[in-house]
């Protein structure tokens, strides 16, 4: 006889955090929710924003920490938590330690593989934010993201 395990997913909230609002309308509002979370991080971190059909954020993930210059990331820790919550749509967002918010050619390649995920998982990669030093870019408003999407890939 083997014993096989029975598991139980569940969702545990760490801990909250304070932020002036909580409705993302635009790249403006979801970074100053993002900059009072990570901002003055001196690694980078990768940070998702789980939001409900009403664009609330209902929770955030830190899903990587990393170096000074490199957070790994990969789908499964970004759509788990995403899952979990369920979450109608996701905000990723990075810190640049350096200051300079300049996507690098790996948040392109990074921003392209989770929205082909969350296309396929159903829940949507609204944009995905880098953060510099009081200052940020919007994949989404710079059209970064259609550039790269999954019908280029395919």
């Amino acid at each position: 006889m083997y014993r096989i395990p029975v598991y139980k997913v569940s969702l545990v909230r760490e801990r909250s955090h304070t932020v002036e609002c909580h409705i993302v309308t635009s790249p403006a509002t979801a970074y100053q929710i993002l900059n009072e979370f990570i901002g003055d991080a001196d690694r980078e971190q990768f940070v998702i924003l789980l939001l409900d059909t009403r664009n609330i954020v209902r929770g955030l993930h830190v899903a990587s920490i990393g170096t000074l210059s490199a957070a790994l990331v990969h789908p499964r820790e970004v759509f788990k938590p995403a899952m979990l919550a369920n979450a109608a749509a996701i905000i990723l967002g990075h810190n640049h330690p350096s200051g300079d918010p300049t996507p690098s050619t790996e948040d392109l390649a990074l921003t392209a593989r989770l929205m082909q995920s969350g296309e396929l998982l159903g829940i949507p990669v609204l944009d995905h934010l880098v953060l510099g030093h009081e200052i940020f870019i919007s994949m989404k408003e710079r059209h970064l993201m259609e550039e790269h999407s999954c019908a280029d890939n395919a």
